[in-house]
């Protein structure tokens, strides 16, 4: 080493720059043998002394070992990786370079680098040929290949700073007690902590799974170069649980390239890149995936009005995204960040989406099914935006506490964590549970319509595709019997109001019915669009581009979907003429007919506890001509804040709601 820095300052002109400075450090002082009697020489005294002393070191001999610890890690990479003798002399002088503070200060002299510069450097002080180390700064050469050592090509700046190692945490355990040479990249790439979830919670992007997982065992066991993944889906969707996943079912190893240093800064695009291109190589004989979370630091990285760093070291990317060694997942939160040019070199691209409803309660039944109560569980089950990493973060809050809530309050403290970061994220909240719900007194013989509802169920049960629409007055029981014919055929139903679709952003409202369709189709669920008059406009009247698209768009999806699709509205004249035609069946809901008023009167009268009505309020009753079961609701809901004390009380409350209708008859006034 003290050999190096004499060269620098000898052969290599560094004493020159050393008089120009009029200031010489005590470290370098002590080391060409300047007393501090003697620090003001003359320039030409000065560099005398240099020249003098470092012939005297020369004559010494063979230049001096490294450190033994250097030594020893140096020599276990060129067993792992394949480093050259001169390899290895080059990354012992980068890693003191950068470690010793006398060579450091020596460097610095050295200013205003050029590449070939730093070649000519290397040279002297290794005694090497200039195109062999010329050679082993190539970019597709062993240290470059790995990372272990850069050259700086940006710009023109110090030795220390031209010769870049991988990491300053390398270094210092590159000069640590001799390691094994995979704990020399401990806390930059860390295997993968053990997942809490299982194949079976992923059966919603099954038929990806059907593929990638053999796609994997086959290129691990034949040891296949080129082999990588992309996940995609919004944060908590599950991509890094996914990746531990597929590891444990392959039974190999899974290493993650750490995105912060070991004070917690946020490592750029550059320094990820750097620690993956030395894993490649330090696991490419292990049976092992690596994990690349958060790929925007690399691939989309450089803001508006700059490149990434994918986009500056292109076909440095593209030829890793073929020649890899080790089969590694990417994982981002979109897709949009991603160049096509590197897309297409994926094998295999997943998005992981919200998990469907079925899968949504599968997750918080494992993850908190002791903590909810039956309708907690119901209303995490609704929520269509809920992620599962929300869910999980909830549970683990509430267990931390759990001893000291009371039992009756656990549900309403998952949800209401799980309430807030929805809210948090410009999500609407957990939805309540009475608009999800199918009513306590419903019957489909109560329902004025011209078809059989039991039978037109029974219909569907073996014939299991159909396209219904169900129009007429609202709170006639069209959403009703769209909750009654999902339990008739005992599949769940997924329910969309118009506001759940609708979307300022052009675009987004053609995806969200896209979206909702997907889903339906994977939960073999009955789908059931509310409003549909809101967003399937006649297209014959549109005076914007985006409502004929969301038309559309609507009327593909109909096309395709196999399943039982129900859309409900209670204005049917302004509806596209084309999508009426392909509904296989279009039912009126009208007010009730008397007889059915009468019995669903009974029934709201019984429930709330006030016996059996007088036989005299069922010729009032029957004059109320627009009447619908979502009164009833209405004033049972009512009973809640303002109690009903009889028959009488229910009777008027349905009045004054029918009053306010615009088709109910109007009153006579004045005289008769």
């Amino acid at each position: 080493m003290l050999r190096w820095a004499l060269r620098i300052l000898g052969p290599l002109g560094g004493a020159r720059a050393l008089v120009t400075s009029r200031c010489i450090p005590e470290s370098i002082s002590a080391l060409i043998g300047i007393k501090d009697s003697e620090v003001d020489l003359s320039a030409a005294a000065i560099i005398a002394t240099v020249n003098k002393t470092c012939k005297r070191a020369e004559a010494k001999g063979p230049l001096p070992a490294a450190p033994a610890d250097l030594l020893a890690n140096v020599a276990e990479l060129q067993l792992l990786i394949g480093l050259t003798d001169l390899d290895c002399r080059i990354l012992e002088f980068a890693a003191l370079i950068h470690s010793n503070t006398l060579l450091d200060e020596v460097g610095e002299l050295l200013q205003n680098l050029t590449t070939q510069k730093l070649v000519r450097v290397l040279a002297v002080c290794l005694g090497r040929a200039e195109p062999a180390v010329q050679d082993a700064l190539k970019s597709d050469s062993a240290l470059g290949r790995t990372g272990l050592v850069d050259v700086n090509r940006a710009g023109l700046v110090s030795l220390r700073y031209k010769l870049d190692v991988l990491s300053e945490a390398f270094v210092d355990r590159l000069l640590s007690a001799a390691e094994s040479p995979l704990s020399l990249l401990r806390e930059s790439v860390v295997p993968a902590d053990p997942g809490h979830l299982a194949l079976s919670d992923f059966s919603h992007i099954e038929q990806d799974l059907r593929i990638v997982r053999p796609y994997l065992r086959r290129a691990l066991a034949e040891r296949r170069r080129g082999i990588n993944i992309f996940l995609y889906g919004e944060p908590g969707t599950g991509k890094s649980q996914l990746a531990r996943v597929l590891a444990a079912d392959l039974g190999v190893e899974l290493f993650e390239v750490a995105n912060q240093d070991n004070d917690g800064e946020a490592l750029c695009g550059e320094a990820r890149l750097r620690t993956y291109r030395a894993a490649q190589s330090f696991f490419g004989r292990r049976s092992a995936l690596l994990l690349f979370d958060e790929t925007e630091d690399v691939f989309n990285d450089g803001g508006l009005l700059a490149r990434s760093t994918a986009q500056v070291r292109k076909s440095w990317i593209n030829r890793v995204l073929e020649e890899n060694p080790v089969p590694t997942l990417w994982l981002s939160n979109c897709v949009a960040c991603m160049d096509p040019a590197f897309l297409r070199r994926f094998d295999h691209i997943i998005q992981l989406k919200i998990p469907t409803r079925q899968q949504r309660q599968r997750l918080a039944q494992a993850a908190c099914g002791d903590l909810l109560s039956a309708d907690g569980l119901e209303r995490l089950t609704q929520a269509e935006a809920l992620a599962p990493a929300v869910i999980t973060r909830a549970s683990a809050v509430v267990r931390s506490i759990r001893a000291e809530l009371d039992p009756s309050q656990l549900s309403a403290a998952v949800e209401h964590l799980i309430d807030a970061t929805l809210i948090a994220q410009h999500r609407s909240g957990l939805p309540m549970l009475d608009a999800a719900r199918l009513p306590t007194h419903y019957d489909p013989s109560w329902v004025h319509t011209e078809g059989d509802l039991s039978a037109i169920a029974d219909g569907i049960v073996s014939a299991p595709s159909a396209r219904l629409c169900l129009y007429g007055p609202p709170g006639t029981g069209k959403t009703a019997y769209g909750h009654w014919l999902a339990e008739r055929l005992d599949r769940p139903l997924n329910l969309h109001k118009a506001s759940d679709l609708i979307d300022c952003y052009v675009g987004n409202t053609e995806k969200n019915i896209a979206k909702a369709f997907a889903e339906a189709e994977a939960d073999q669920a009955v789908l059931l669009f509310d409003e549909v008059d809101s967003f399937l406009h006649d297209r014959r009247n549109a005076t914007r581009s985006w409502e004929v698209s969301a038309v559309n768009e609507m009327l593909a999806q109909m096309e395709r979907f196999s399943g039982v699709f129900v859309a409900s509205t209670n204005l049917i004249d302004g509806i596209d003429q084309a999508a009426l035609r392909r509904f296989d069946l279009k039912l009126k809901f009208d007010y009730l007919l008397p007889a059915s008023a009468w019995a669903l009167f009974c029934a709201h009268c019984q429930q709330l506890l006030l016996g059996e009505p007088d036989q005299a309020l069922r010729t009032a009753l029957a004059h109320i001509r627009v009447l619908t079961p979502g009164d009833f609701a209405t004033a049972a809901r009512q009973h809640r804040f303002r109690p009903l004390t009889d028959a009488n009380d229910v009777l008027r409350a349905l009045n004054v709601q029918c009053a306010l209708k615009a088709d109910h008859p109007a009153q006579r006034i004045g005289f008769v």
